[in-house]
């Protein structure tokens, strides 16, 4: 039934070769520390490293080896289809725009081995997300034990002198434990110093807090350049040279801002985001689902406040642009499927819904989107044809503005027991931005139960069984369902004309069966001429 032709993907990143840095200018933020299989930076004058190539050259060969081998996992993590789609738009932007992980300190203390296996993970396949990371667990306890009781007025740290200068040792340490253990594992890491500039807050109520003003990034950019991961703590500078304690998901925040990555991932112990019930929220459209979240009971505190800081930061990045929330042991998943692992939350898209061929504002706009990738001599008037009958009989069609992604509905009736999926064409562009999720997530509130047909050679087949409650497949066709069991009296007629008729079941409601038919007897015709030549 569908013709969708691309994956579904969610986020990426170029891979940059590793190749010694461009030295930093004067005004750019300080490489403190790196580490890495090609160079190594050694202690040098003022407590700061210098090159040094203590460490020997990694055999080329033998790394190409061992991410021929991370590759391979990629796609035994999901589909082969999935893991190749997404390391193809993962070379297809910039390094620095590939993502932006915000580690709590709870992440640091309880997973830093899960977190770190990840890492490595995306090292091999030459993937370089900039960390940046918070201590405030560790924090509470060293300014319990000096006898210090940690104050917050309106949810931020109230940060006095003594206060400071717990938190910058405590940062560093913490910074330079990370960067040892990813060391120690072979990835190539670069702790930097100076990207975050800040004002007061403001002094009177919250004192040495900052509000950023400025990221300097030129020298994440060339860390990933050179083939090392940034690792930051949020830690900023005033103008005077006045160290400034940030909250980590501010600093993430405003380093998203001035990255524009694809991806925003912050870890979580959770693994994500919970409705009322208590289930993990997997897909947030803002779009669509924000004034609706906002007004859930359960919705409130935490969740209330990551959700609208969330639509706040996606605001003013590119549409492309998503945020998870995961657990650290749960990264690649979240990267390499399009279930995902945590809760995956984008601007997404306006779905519209028409139930008249005359509430159109373009119809051939329409047309041309239901015709595009199709197969067939005659898809024209095919398409044409099934908009007569679309002008005699009960539908409703969903669609984005800029017309990403078609699906049209025909109702349970009269002569048909379940709603049925007639037809679904997505772009490549609308796999990419997630129109698809949004369209299927709107059908899916108007409809309780629905069945749709695929080829089972269709490359996004996976995406449809996740979709579904059960299937049957026959014959190369495959029946997808949900909202019902396989005793439900409604389903069971709709079985017996998928064994009978296959694709072809439904009649002239299933556009799919008509163009399939339609390029059939185009290719006879065209053989029966060549024939008679």
């Amino acid at each position: 039934m569908l013709s969708a032709t691309s994956a579904a993907l969610r986020a990426g990143a170029r891979r940059g070769a590793p190749r010694a840095a461009a030295a930093a200018g004067a005004s750019a933020p300080n490489v403190v520390r790196g580490s890495g299989p090609s160079l190594r930076l050694g202690r040098g004058l003022g407590g700061r490293r210098g090159l040094s190539s203590t460490r020997a050259l990694a055999s080329f060969p033998a790394r190409d080896r061992t991410r021929e081998i991370v590759a391979q996992t990629v796609s035994s993590i999901g589909s082969k289809r999935e893991g190749q789609q997404y390391l193809k738009l993962f070379t297809s932007v910039e390094s620095q725009k590939f993502a932006v992980i915000k580690v709590g300190g709870a992440i640091l203390t309880e997973y830093i081995d899960e977190l770190c296996r990840s890492l490595l993970f995306l090292y091999e396949l030459g993937l370089y997300p900039v960390i940046v990371h918070g201590a405030g667990p560790q924090l509470n306890r060293l300014l319990e034990e000096a006898g210090v009781e940690p104050q917050f007025e309106e949810g931020i740290r109230v940060t006095d002198a003594k206060t400071l200068g717990v938190a910058r040792k405590l940062f560093l340490e913490e910074n330079l434990r990370l960067v040892d253990r990813l060391d120690s594992l072979g990835v190539a890491t670069r702790s930097i110093s100076g990207v975050f500039m800040a004002d007061y807050l403001d002094k009177e109520k919250w004192q040495y807090v900052g509000k950023i003003t400025k990221v300097n990034k030129e020298a994440i950019e060339k860390s990933i350049e050179a083939g090392y991961i940034p690792v930051l703590t949020s830690m900023a500078e005033s103008e005077d040279g006045r160290l400034l304690n940030v909250n980590a998901d501010v600093a993430a925040a405003e380093l998203a801002r001035a990255l524009e990555p694809l991806k925003v991932v912050y870890l979580s112990e959770k693994g994500g985001l919970f409705d009322g019930e208590g289930e993990k929220i997997s897909h947030i459209n803002l779009d669509e689902e924000f004034d609706h979240l906002m007004s859930q009971p359960w919705c409130r505190y935490g969740t209330r406040l990551k959700i609208k800081e969330i639509k706040e930061l996606l605001d003013t990045l590119p549409r492309t642009s998503s945020v998870a929330i995961i657990h650290p042991s749960d990264l690649q998943k979240e990267l390499f499927t399009d279930s995902g692992a945590g809760t995956l939350i984008r601007r997404g898209d306006k779905i519209q819904k028409v139930s008249s061929v005359s509430d159109f504002e373009d119809l051939d706009k329409i047309k041309e989107a239901l015709i595009r990738d199709r197969e067939g001599l005659d898809a024209e008037a095919t398409v044409d044809r099934f908009i007569d009958f679309l002008r005699e009989n009960p539908f409703t069609a969903y669609y984005d503005d800029a017309l990403q992604c078609v699906a049209i509905v025909i109702p349970a009736g009269k002569d048909r027991p379940m709603a049925t999926l007639a037809t679904l064409a997505i772009t490549k562009s609308g796999w990419l931005t997630n129109v698809a999720e949004n369209v299927f997530a709107a059908i899916k509130k108007d409809h309780p139960s629905l069945v749709w047909t695929v080829s089972e050679n269709d490359e996004n087949l996976t995406w449809f069984f996740e979709k579904a409650d059960g299937s049957f497949n026959r014959n190369g066709s495959v029946l997808f369902y949900y909202g019902c069991d396989l005793r439900s009296d409604a389903l069971a007629p709709v079985y017996d004309d998928f064994v009978s008729h296959g694709r072809a079941m439904l009649g002239d409601s299933n556009l799919e069966a008509r163009l399939r038919r339609a390029a059939q007897a185009a290719s006879e015709a065209l053989r029966n001429a060549q024939g008679r030549t």
